[in-house]
């Protein structure tokens, strides 16, 4: 089991320290630390709890005097998340304080509700992708209900303040025990943290507070996008029932494969392929890109593996830096069957000069084919 700190080490007070002076580095700590704040960091809410363990103690003048007698075994344990919650409207001075800080807080305000979230997929072409495109998907979601304004009570106005809370939504227990009273608070039971409670239901959701609801939608999908990227629309998801907001649409990208090119990063590659005398004497080809065929230049002489680079080709970078480029892999396709009058053709170039294979002299070698490819 890890050692306490000092309670007055974890505040960074002195022993002698003011309430004021231990209220106001409470404070500090609890906006520093607070689990709203760093969703991400699970060390935060343990520095939290530690924090309001604390002011706790010290912020009480019998506990304080109890502690500083005997030390840790005289205090009266760790505070629960909703205790440590109740304490806000005097520290941080309610509603546009600390609730105003971390949009309502936990202790006095209710939270707003989030619907939940519509996922799709949404395929998309290799041009569609390098340069952008806008879609308009249909999808089905909750709304809120027109008649009740999405309250879920009949005509939108049979809703009375919750007698049980009061309409804060929360019910707080107080509890004596040796070390002094503890304040507890959790959700209402009677209108379930809402504040509010239903007289009569609306006739057109049954007091559900929304409906189901097709829409086509309008998706702005920006050049560059990659396989399974997702995407998010705020607020195009479900509506929650009896009021809130609606959570978020989320766009998983999937990219449909090409019939002839095919995607590097931002750079295209295609394969080409030349024939032997293509190959050795040179020719004018047409190639796809995503734009369309362009012309390209086979110089004569060309050797199997060599790449031409067609810039600004590729796909646009989806954080806008520039467009990448289209690679052209040149092959020199061997036919496997020849007829005789080939083959006689053939027998009397093999011993030619031109056509014995001079690595040195006829061909780049592999470090510089690489080096080229890159430049």
């Amino acid at each position: 089991m890890a050692t306490k700190r000092d309670y007055y080490e974890v505040l960074g007070v002195a022993k002698n320290a003011e309430g004021d002076v231990i209220k106001s580095a409470y404070r500090k700590l609890a906006i520093k630390y607070h689990p709203d704040k760093n969703p991400d960091d699970p060390s935060a809410e343990d520095q939290f709890k530690e924090a309001a363990e604390a002011y706790e103690v010290l912020s009480n003048a019998d506990k304080r005097a109890r502690y500083d007698r005997f030390g840790h075994q005289g205090g009266s344990g760790a505070p629960n998340m909703e205790d440590i919650f109740s304490q806000f409207g005097d520290i941080f001075g309610g509603a546009g304080g600390f609730d105003g800080f971390f949009g309502g807080g936990r202790g006095q305000a209710r939270r707003v509700r989030k619907g939940s979230n519509l996922r799709i997929k949404l395929k998309l072409d290799l041009e569609e992708i390098a340069n952008g495109v806008e879609k308009k998907i249909k999808v089905k979601r909750f709304v809120a209900c027109s008649p009740c304004q999405g309250t879920g009570a009949k005509n939108g106005t049979d809703l009375k303040t919750c007698p049980t809370c009061q309409g804060q939504g929360q019910v707080k227990k107080v509890v004596n025990t040796m070390l002094g009273q503890m304040v507890s608070a959790s959700t209402c039971p009677n209108c379930q943290g809402e504040g509010k409670t239903v007289m009569a239901a609306c006739d057109v959701c049954r007091g559900e507070g929304r409906q189901l609801h097709e829409e086509v939608i309008p998706i702005n999908i920006p050049a560059g996008v990659a396989h399974d990227m997702q995407l998010s629309m705020s607020g195009k998801g479900n509506y929650p029932e009896r009021g809130g907001v609606p959570g978020d649409l989320l766009i998983q990208i999937e990219e449909e494969p090409h019939e002839f090119l095919k995607r590097d990063g931002n750079n295209i590659m295609f394969e080409q392929y030349l024939s032997f005398v293509d190959a050795a004497l040179g020719t004018d080809l047409e190639v796809p890109t995503i734009e369309g065929k362009v012309k390209i230049k086979v110089e004569p002489g060309t050797q199997p593996g060599k790449i031409l680079r067609l810039r600004g080709k590729g796909i646009k970078d989806l954080n806008g830096y520039g467009r990448g480029d289209q690679l052209i892999h040149l092959n020199v396709w061997t036919p496997k069957h020849v007829s005789s009058q080939e083959r006689e053709l053939l027998e009397k170039l093999r011993h030619s000069d031109n056509f014995v294979p001079q690595p040195g002299k006829n061909e780049k070698g592999f470090f510089e084919k690489v080096k080229e490819y890159f430049q």
